[in-house]
């Protein structure tokens, strides 16, 4: 095992790690940006160490600096947490260069997931269904324009070099094309460099539907069950939960099993996300794989009662994987909001500022993961996640229940929140039936 782990994130994720090192009896370090002086994350690690200023660029952001924090620590392993550069296949390369172990894939598989187009192609090729559309990227507008004619409209142009949602445009009539691909273009060359786009064809009320994927090095690979996942604002999810509410049996089985085989065509080691779309009718899509722990972890620990950051730590030390798949069962519900510094009456505009008062639930099946405290400033400069609430029930209806009345107890003071917001989703009865798709809340459902 590990002697040090230097933690290259910041907030909630990064004290979740520093738990998991402490199970293991192994030291942390912390990193800092200017403005993160004071927040929780840095004392809960053994030592903290600055990386720069505030913008992520010239502190998370910054391979050299993350490198030199854990050589100046004498960290021998990194652990990136997810955002910044958890999905930089050059960090894991840079990291490997530098004699760290990087608590994640390879450089290879990041690289290769990273590229939607190639991640289709891959996907594809080992048999795992995806959405119809272009094959690799498209160069020309003209390209997108023969496309459409055989894909039909509506459609959707992604980035191919990222995700969230960036760069991402849907399409209704061939009339806004054009313009909708320059715009696509332009976003995806100024958040990821790379002005790739891809093609594909858009799904109407699909359900966004995740599974967690675990490989050792030794070539075994296991699921752990599904999470729902599509309540979601600007193709960023809000709430997930595990197990997916009425999924049938069949469409649960076909949806691990590919993402077992999609995990194995890359040699994929260590935890990962296989994320599906899946039509009225069960059919389900590749959508791209996370190759990082998930925000959403917790509700995937919640029903199989495995630590996943404990063993990302394992498999990343050479151990086997901790589990055989047989040993993995899935029970009760767990459901996750993530509580943003953000105004949904404003269409989720960030919301920053100081935190003046903080109270958070407690109570039977209820867990917290938090990156703040009463006093925390939230900065412009990063994702404006605060509090992530879980609550988890011997079923769904009490799950919801218990998170109801969590949200309920819950005050923040200071910034407007999403809390309202996730109150109005746990009251709504769609939601409480568990008929979800992924445009709710753009077409308004929650709204108050």
């Amino acid at each position: 095992m590990f002697r040090k782990v230097l933690v290259a994130n910041r907030g909630e994720i990064a004290r979740r790690v520093f738990r998991a090192c402490r199970r293991l009896d192994v030291k942390t370090v912390a990193v800092y940006s200017e403005v993160d002086r004071d927040a929780p994350h840095v004392t809960d690690a053994d030592e903290a160490v600055p990386i720069g200023p505030g913008p992520a660029r010239q502190s998370y952001l910054s391979i050299e600096a993350m490198v030199t924090a854990a050589r100046r620590t004498g960290a021998d392993a990194v652990h990136p947490g997810y955002g910044f550069l958890a999905e930089n296949w050059q960090f894991a390369a840079a990291c490997a260069k530098a004699g760290l172990t990087f608590i994640g894939p390879s450089p290879e598989a990041i690289r290769t997931m990273g590229d939607k187009t190639e991640a289709r192609l891959v996907m594809a090729a080992a048999g795992v269904p995806v959405v119809p559309g272009s094959p690799g990227p498209v160069a020309e507008v003209v390209a997108a324009e023969r496309l459409a004619a055989d894909i039909g409209f509506p459609l959707l142009i992604k980035a191919a070099a990222g995700g969230g949602g960036i760069g991402m445009a849907r399409v209704t009539r061939a009339g806004d094309l054009s313009a909708a691909f320059a715009t696509a273009r332009r976003r995806a060359e100024a958040a990821f460099g790379n002005g790739a786009l891809y093609v594909e064809r858009y799904l109407e009320r699909p359900r966004h539907v995740e599974v967690q994927v675990f490989a050792d090095a030794r070539g075994a690979v296991v699921h752990l069950h599904e999470r729902e996942c599509s309540i979601q604002r600007r193709h960023q999810k809000l709430v997930e939960e595990s197990p997916a509410p009425g999924l049938p049996a069949e469409t649960k089985a076909g949806l691990t099993a590919a993402a077992v085989t999609g995990a194995r065509a890359i040699g994929y080691v260590n935890a990962g996300t296989m994320e599906f779309l899946v039509d009225a009718t069960g059919r389900f899509y590749f959508l791209e794989m996370n190759t990082r722990l998930q925000v959403e972890h917790p509700v995937t620990e919640e029903v199989t009662g495995l630590d996943l950051v404990v063993a990302q730590l394992r498999v990343a030390a050479g151990e086997p994987l901790p589990w055989r798949q047989e040993e993995i069962l899935s029970r009760g519900a767990a459901i996750e909001c993530r509580i943003y510094a953000e105004d949904p009456a404003k269409g989720f505009l960030p919301s920053p500022g100081t935190i003046t008062r903080l109270a958070l639930p407690a109570g039977e099946g209820i867990r917290i993961e938090s990156g703040v405290a009463a006093g925390s400033a939230v900065s412009v400069h990063y994702d404006p996640l605060l509090v992530k609430l879980i609550a988890r029930g011997e079923g769904r209806k009490q799950a919801v229940e218990r998170m109801a009345k969590a949200l309920a107890e819950c005050v923040i003071e200071g910034v407007q929140t999403t809390v309202p917001f996730l109150r109005r989703v746990m009251g709504h009865p769609e939601y409480c039936r568990g008929a979800v798709h992924t445009q709710m809340v753009e077409q308004g459902v929650f709204d108050a």
